[in-house]
Order: C-alpha cells, then structure tokens, then sequence
C-alpha cells in the first residue's frame, strides 16, 4: 500500500487497511476521512488506546451519522494509488497536510500523530466529535510523548550496527556541529552540557567513509538519571538500522549501570519505540 513518495509506519498501514473495511461496509462505499478516525479507535495501543480509554466518543453514532449524511457537492470522488477503494477529495486534502506534519517533524514515516492532527486542523472532524473529545484527541496522539521500558531482563540485541562508539572528547566539536545542522539548538546546548563529564554518555554512529550520522545520549538532558535522550540520525541514513543500535548501545550501559527502568523523553516515532525496545506510552495525568 506504500506510494513511492509516502512511507506509512505499519500501524498506519493498518489504518487504512480499516479505514477501507470502513468505507467499504458503508451506505456510500467511498472512502471519507472520518473513516481514519474510525479506524484509529480501533487500535488499542499506545496513544490511540489511550484515546478510546479518555474520549466518549461513540462508534456507532459516528457510522450512522456518515450512512445520514449525503456526499457534498464538493466533495467529489477521485482514486488514489494508496487505497484500493473510492475517496473524496478531502481524503487527498488530509493525506497532503499529514505529509507536511511528517516533513515539519524531520521524519520519513507519517505515523498516526500526523494524521490525527491533519484531521483535526483540516476541520475533518467537525460534526462528528465534540469539541472536548477532539481537543484530547489533539493532547494526547499528535504530541510528543515520553515512555518507558523496564531493562531489569534487558539483553544486547545480536544484530546490531558495527560502526557505533562511544563518544571521545576529540568528537565534540564535529558532534555539536551535527547536531546543530540537522536537529535543533536546543539538543546543540544538551550535546554541549554532556562534555563537562569527563565521560559523556553519548555514542556516535557513522558511515563507511567515517562521516558522522547519527548520535544517541543518556543522562544528560537536564542531569536526569533513568533518562534516554536525545537521539537523531540524518535523514539520509534512516530506515538502515542505525537509531536501533545506537538506542541499544545506551539501554546495555543503563542496563549495567543498574538502572530498572529507561524513560524515554519527548518520544515522536513512538512505534519504533514501541518495537525496538518494548517501550509504552506512560499515561497523561494532567487532563
């Protein structure tokens, strides 16, 4: 289902594979974007389980709503080489915003916070779910969120990348400049604080010419133990396996550090968490 120029993470593949089931079992056999909110209640997972666990948000109002309710003069039908069914333009309108987000976020995986916030900002949702369940909605799956994984049985994965280390001191310049040409200041000024240690808890990945693309570091934002974070690998060398080593090269030194349990700060591609590490969402308390 992946268009050449759209990767979709395989919770979102799923998605839309219920998204059509969705559009299919209705009255107007045409794909809608209410149909995506559908699908996500679906999952029971991560953020969106805890969306179905918050929100009052009812299924079956929502189909018979869509089953009412007449296709728009505007809303005409078009086709598209991610679905296998009909859609309207406003399914080409979202898909179009949620690349943005994706793009905007310096990813290369529309995962399902994209989508909800493309949902949510195209005013897709309107109509269909009331204005405190769509404000969680936008608190709790299009956020950035910080997990957890226990490491008291953690064990070194055996395929792992072989062109990571440990940082060195002579590394600081080159990984501050990195840091600041592919991510942000404020992880610059993080990088830049770990080096007052004689030993930062960074490691570093780089290619086969020996360029630099990636870093991952502990214990080091804000001084806080227990803490995984921030880690970046340039877009160019994504999707290779390099995040998942150097995530691992951390949790083994927290692991023997005697740490119990990683949290994983601000987390953004939260499946891969979810599968590399069998890390979970850690629940909002604050709504």
């Amino acid at each position: 289902m992946n268009s050449p120029n759209i990767k979709l993470t395989n919770r979102m593949l799923r998605i839309f594979q219920n998204a059509e089931k969705e559009a299919s079992s209705s009255q107007h056999k045409v794909l809608q974007p209410i149909h995506f909110l559908l699908a996500c209640l679906k999952e029971k997972e991560g953020v969106l389980g805890e969306i179905v666990f918050k929100c009052t948000i009812d299924k079956a109002s929502i189909r018979n709503l869509v089953n009412e309710l007449d296709l728009k003069s505007d809303m005409n039908v078009t086709s598209h080489n991610l679905f296998s069914v009909p859609i309207t333009n406003d399914v080409l309108t979202v898909l179009e915003q949620a690349t943005c987000y994706m793009q905007n976020y310096n990813q290369v995986y529309i995962n399902e916070g994209h989508f909800l916030k493309a949902l949510i900002k195209t005013n897709m949702l309107e109509g269909f779910v009331s204005e405190e369940d769509t404000k969680m909605i936008l608190k709790l799956g299009t956020t950035s969120r910080d997990m957890v994984t226990h490491l008291h049985n953690y064990s070194f994965p055996d395929v792992i990348s072989s062109s990571i280390r440990r940082v060195e001191r002579d590394d600081k310049n080159k990984l501050i400049h990195f840091v600041e040409s592919h991510f942000s200041q404020d992880w610059s000024e993080t990088i830049k604080s770990a080096f007052f240690s004689t030993t930062p808890s960074i490691y570093v990945a780089f290619d086969n010419k020996g360029d630099l693309v990636g870093f991952a570091a502990f214990d080091v934002y804000q001084n806080k133990k227990c803490y995984f974070g921030p880690m970046g690998v340039a877009k160019s060398n994504r999707v290779k396996g390099i995040g998942y080593s150097l995530l691992h090269h951390c949790l083994k030194d927290m692991h023997e550090i005697g740490y119990e349990y990683a949290i994983i700060g601000g987390a953004g591609p939260i499946e891969f968490y979810e599968k590399a590490c069998y890390a979970v969402v850690i629940p909002a308390t604050n709504i």
